[in-house]
């Protein structure tokens, strides 16, 4: 009988492996160490070839019936008051969803969850920590962690979708390359109404201040602002406490009386590399194997971009009795080595275009914006890579 596959982390990566598998006749072990599924503050726009990808597992409706869609974002001046627009609509004609998607990420593992309730070739296992792992040639053995006791669970293969402090990846010793920025980054959701109050705001704005930078995006429930932190600063405590989101907020835009906040987060900000994505049956996706800032929404849609390009090998491993070893090495070849880098390229680039407080250096990079969104050919590349769709091509084309 056929070893399942086991999956750690249900995040997006994880539960769309899980799916893609199901749905291909291949038994599945999803394991979460929590005890159910996490809601939480974290990553909330899909980008247009994501939404493609998603399309072939049968969520896409429920997603977009839930989220937001946003056509358009913006590259906003608070001195000056610039507004650089560039609209989504430019790529109409090479995707079907020129958009970006507003939704946060766990909305998509509670729609992946009630699907694969449908299949029994799928176990979900909640409340199981990985610990561990061993392999050979023709398994993989892995420890977890259960109320308590120790079990081992055996499998075919082994995919570590559990994030950043993969336990997977601790196990199979490798290095996870890059570095930290000094400061951190706070991020705050509120209900109040900005589109209220600000002429012209777009659901996704980026916006430039030589005293403090912040990205404001709408998601489907609240508005998010997210701020940098000072680096030098000891007390990290402070980030979190009322009084200085108020503060915050008032300095955005004053108004009578207090905030209404939602959820708050501090986060160490990575820009993180695994050395390898794989090792023998064990493969690494998401961010146990690269993580990076979120300006431009580019970490869990490369998440999800590593989940479906491993899924169609796996299921020609498993199924069509293809070589592992060779299909993961051109798993590695393809995200790791052209993918990551793009996405970590462009996330450095972004941040440093935000956090230059310059005058001059911010007046061109501005006026840059500026020329470019009023450009039809400029502003349709520019769309076009800010949505990952070159690097997506890029990384398929990749032999």
């Amino acid at each position: 009988m056929p070893k399942p596959v086991i999956i750690a982390g249900a995040g997006p990566a994880g539960s769309v492996l899980a799916l893609s598998l199901a749905k291909a006749n291949i038994d599945v072990i999803l394991l979460e160490k929590f005890d159910s599924l996490p809601i939480d503050l974290r990553a909330s726009t899909f980008h247009p070839p994501s939404l493609e990808l998603l399309e072939g597992l049968g969520v896409i409706q429920p997603m977009l019936d839930k989220g937001l869609i946003v056509d358009r974002y913006q590259y906003r001046d608070r001195k000056t008051g610039e507004v650089a627009e560039f609209n989504m609509k430019a790529i109409s004609d090479i995707t079907r969803h020129p958009y970006r998607l507003q939704l946060e990420q766990y909305e998509l593992t509670h729609i992946i969850y009630d699907e694969l309730k449908q299949y029994p070739n799928v176990k979900v296992l909640f409340g199981h920590k990985l610990i561990g792992f061993e392999q050979d040639n023709n398994q993989v053995q892995v420890d977890v962690e259960y109320e308590g006791q120790a079990k081992r669970l055996v499998g075919s293969y082994l995919l570590g979708c559990d994030g950043a402090s993969s336990n997977v990846r601790k196990s199979a010793g490798i290095d996870y390359e890059g570095f930290t920025y000094d400061e951190n980054f706070l991020v705050v959701s509120t209900s109040f109404p900005f589109e209220e109050v600000f002429e012209n705001l777009s659901y996704v704005n980026y916006v430039s201040d030589p005293d403090q930078w912040c990205v404001i995006l709408r998601t489907d429930k609240l508005w998010r602002v997210l701020w940098p932190t000072d680096p030098n600063e000891k007390n990290l405590d402070k980030y979190l406490e009322a009084d200085f989101i108020q503060a915050q907020l008032q300095k955005l835009h004053p108004k009578e009386g207090d905030y209404d906040i939602g959820h708050k987060t501090l986060y160490k900000v990575h820009q993180r590399v695994a050395k390898d994505y794989y090792q023998g049956r064990m493969v690494l996706v998401g961010d146990a194997c690269h993580i990076n800032n979120p300006l431009g929404g580019m970490g869990m849609n490369g998440g999800l971009h590593d989940a479906f390009n491993l899924a169609d090998k796996l299921i020609r491993i498993i199924n069509d009795g293809e070589d592992h070893a060779a299909l993961f090495a051109h798993y590695q070849r393809q995200r790791k080595d052209l993918a990551v880098q793009f996405v970590q390229k462009h996330t450095i680039e972004n941040k440093k275009l935000m956090e230059a407080n310059d005058p001059d250096v911010q007046r061109k990079r501005q006026a840059m914006f500026m020329a470019t969104a009023a450009d039809p050919v400029k502003a349709k590349a520019f769309i076009r890579e800010r949505a990952m769709i070159d690097c997506l091509n890029e990384s398929e084309a990749v032999q």
